[in-house]
């Protein structure tokens, strides 16, 4: 019987953790008055975040979501850090648009361990496309796709959501999360003790909104 209610506090715990009465102004904030066709979650994040780089986690767990919450999770690297050039910067978009293109989720991460656990520096094309064959990406291949209209067109695409948003004062720091083009999740009104607890209240913030009107 012991045994049993402590599983009961247990479940009863975890589920209070992760659900949150969402309140506007607290837990998020409108940014749109309309929202997008179908529902997604998009995550603005950069290699060089270290705070992203912890947010890996709530990107696989929003990500695994989508699939059974009926919506899209989108990754869109920014270019405003300091840690690099705008150039080296753009390469790393474009390196995330052909991973996906290639399906080679792995790269993004290793491109983030590289960064923040080998310390290693991005100088030139080559040091990404290292990263490519070393995951077992055929590097003719990764050359068609890296300059490929269509991995340009969509970096370009996200370098210029990013401008208007960062115009409008709505982005101004990463990871930001914006569900369905209307709601931008405010990270600090959860008051938790731990990265777990965090993102298991994100994500069920992010769920909920994608359901919002």
């Amino acid at each position: 019987m012991k045994k049993l209610i402590t599983l009961v506090m247990a479940v009863f715990m975890a589920a209070s953790v992760s659900a949150v009465e969402l309140k506007e102004g607290v837990h998020y904030e409108v940014i749109s008055t309309t929202a997008t066709a179908t529902p997604e979650v998009k995550e603005f994040f950069s290699y060089y975040c270290p705070h992203c780089h912890n947010f890996e986690p709530l990107a696989d767990n929003l990500k695994k979501a989508a699939e059974t919450d009926n919506f899209k999770f989108v990754k869109s690297h920014v270019d405003f850090l300091r840690a690099a050039g705008p150039d080296i910067q753009l390469m790393l978009t474009k390196a995330l648009v052909t991973s996906e293109l290639l399906n080679v989720p792995q790269v993004s991460k290793a491109i983030f361990e590289y960064i923040h656990v080998q310390r290693g520096v991005f100088t030139k094309e080559k040091d990404i496309r290292n990263i490519f064959l070393i995951h077992n990406v055929d590097g003719e291949k990764f050359d068609k796709a890296f300059n490929s209209f269509a991995v340009k067109a969509a970096a370009s695409k996200m370098k210029k959501e990013q401008d208007s948003l960062s115009r409008r004062k709505v982005l101004t720091g990463v990871p930001t999360f914006i569900v369905n083009g209307k709601y931008k999740i405010l990270n600090s009104g959860f008051k938790v003790k731990t990265y777990s607890e965090l993102f298991a209240q994100l994500e069920d913030a992010a769920v909920q909104l994608t359901k919002k009107n």
